[in-house]
């Protein structure tokens, strides 16, 4: 059976990002938009070596996503809570391929692993820069800096490890 989790996360954020674009924030859902579609193309990979591999994949019904949220800051807790959630599941899979031996599992997991290290990371800075703005009392102008700001932000977060003295 395939993790249905993996689905949610794109169904989330997809549902963030439709939010945000119906509160008037384009670069916020342009950006939810971007990183819905990552999401789905984690699923894609992971659904694609499980076909590899020989094994059958059973696709299920997505239970609807949570509520819309309150706020920008709540949008985007709702972001890191869903980072969180699927950490955890791709923790249960590397554990149970450690389990079975089963190495080649073990291996391909490792790339998502350092994924959702740098999705958690990057939800968590951008709740810092909403923390910055004012929080839940973050001014229209300051949100809509943060809205233009996140129209063109990338993608990725940079991680400590990567961090060198030649490139900080």
């Amino acid at each position: 059976m395939f993790q249905q989790g993996f689905f949610y996360a794109f169904h989330g954020i997809l549902s963030l990002g439709a939010w945000a674009d119906s509160e008037g924030y384009e670069g916020i859902s342009n950006f939810l938009f971007r990183h819905a579609q990552e999401e789905r193309n984690h699923t894609m990979k992971i659904l694609e070596y499980i076909l590899e591999r020989g094994a059958k994949v059973k696709v299920e019904a997505i239970p609807a996503p949570v509520p819309d949220p309150t706020s920008i800051q709540n949008c985007f807790e709702k972001v890191f809570e869903q980072e969180v959630d699927n950490t955890a599941g791709i923790y249960k899979l590397v554990k149970m391929s450690l389990v079975e031996e089963d190495w080649a599992t073990w291996n391909f997991m490792q790339w998502f692993v350092k994924e959702q290290t740098e999705e958690e990371t990057l939800a968590l800075n951008l709740l810092d820069k909403i923390k910055i703005a004012g929080g839940e009392k973050a001014s229209h102008s300051a949100l809509s800096s943060l809205d233009r700001e996140l129209k063109v932000t990338p993608d990725d977060a940079t991680l400590a490890q990567d961090i060198t003295a030649d490139n900080p």
